[in-house]
């Protein structure tokens, strides 16, 4: 919490005034410690589903407690009605007793080129934080309230990596400015108004990705700053996010040579020693996509969701559910030989819980 306080005195009032969470709001009572490993490890997998119907395998992961979140895309939403009913049948999977919270629906819906469903926000990053503070909340507003009418609960949004020229995010209008300062005027802004609505924000790429030439998606990135570049740039607007109480941040699956020779992701020294010991950063992590040029050099997909989980993110996410299926088997096994650590791994899966717990109110 110090640590908190510090960013807060560090980067102004802006930074740490109102929340965005209702702290008043009392936690359930932790169920991690009581979950079978097979349960447990669930609540760590996020995946991804094809067209508009819901597989019986999904069905049965979902209904298994193997499954603790749903990403989807824009092939999910052919019409905001059949988005919806999908939606409404993923939520009514019956579920084991104490995991019957409602599972996190997540999109990623920044405006711009990146929108998974039609509607708000109709402006791009790079409009927000040409426009303003006051411009951004209002996009925030109307994207909480079109995401909420459809049973979205996670938007994989805001950028908020600092758009540095020649840079992918910049080229592409995902950012909301060239300085730290500009990103956090704007950028918080549009969270805080989507959480309000209804809708968890995400803070997306730690510690930052903004001077990577090409997505992930499509290449392996190396991101050749120093420790403090990356720590007075590119990790303030995430400092500022952590600090008003942002609900989850993505981390990047680009490599960080000042930090490791493994993508940010699986490096423990960012995913937890930055994000949490550093930042003071209380919610939930989330990989990016797992399934990319990025990460499939990295040893398969049980050695990269072991080296997820041990690296300190908390959701592994997978656009698919085979290579999902197999992250949780590792998971499982890892658990069972206790090869992984069942207290953080409990408190991993219990922060995906509160979280899934406080989205269903």
């Amino acid at each position: 919490m110090a640590l908190v306080v510090l960013s807060c005195l560090a980067l102004g009032a802006f930074a740490c005034g109102v929340t965005f969470g209702d702290e008043s709001t009392e936690r359930k009572p932790e169920v991690a410690s009581t979950l079978p490993a097979e349960q447990l490890a669930g609540q760590r997998i996020v995946v991804g589903l094809q067209g508009t119907s819901v597989s019986q395998r999904l069905r049965a992961a979902i209904a298994e407690g193997r499954v603790a979140g749903v990403v989807l895309f824009a092939e999910n939403f052919p019409s905001h009605a059949t988005g919806r009913r999908l939606i409404a049948r993923l939520q009514g999977i019956k579920r084991p007793p104490k995991l019957r919270d409602s599972l996190l629906i997540m999109v990623d819906q920044e405006g711009g080129l990146v929108k998974r469903v039609n509607g708000a926000p109709t402006a791009s990053a790079r409009e927000m934080g040409d426009r303003g503070a006051a411009f951004s909340a209002r996009q925030g507003r109307a994207t909480a309230a079109n995401l909420r009418e459809l049973g979205i609960n996670v938007d994989l949004a805001p950028v908020l990596d600092v758009g540095r020229p020649g840079g992918v995010i910049a080229e592409t209008q995902r950012s909301f400015g060239a300085t730290a300062a500009k990103v956090e005027a704007t950028a918080i802004p549009f969270a805080k108004a989507l959480q309000a609505g209804g809708v968890a924000a995400t803070g997306k790429h730690f510690p930052g990705f903004g001077a990577a030439t090409e997505n992930t998606d499509f290449s392996v990135e190396r991101i050749g700053l120093s420790k403090q570049e990356l720590r007075t740039i590119d990790e303030r607007p995430y400092a500022a996010f952590a600090a008003a109480g942002g609900k989850l941040a993505m981390l990047s699956t680009a490599i960080y040579p000042a930090f490791s020779d493994r993508p940010a992701a699986f490096t423990r020294a960012i995913a937890t020693g930055e994000l949490r010991n550093r930042l003071g950063f209380e919610g939930v992590s989330v990989t990016d996509a797992l399934e990319t040029p990025a990460v499939e050099d990295f040893g398969g997909t049980a050695k990269v969701a072991v080296a997820g989980a041990r690296a300190g993110a908390d959701l592994l996410l997978f656009a698919r559910l085979g290579p999902a299926k197999r992250a949780w088997e590792a998971l499982v096994a890892k658990l069972r030989s206790r090869a992984l650590d069942r207290g953080e791994f409990e408190a991993a899966a219990q922060r995906v819980l509160d979280l899934r717990a406080e989205l269903g109110r």
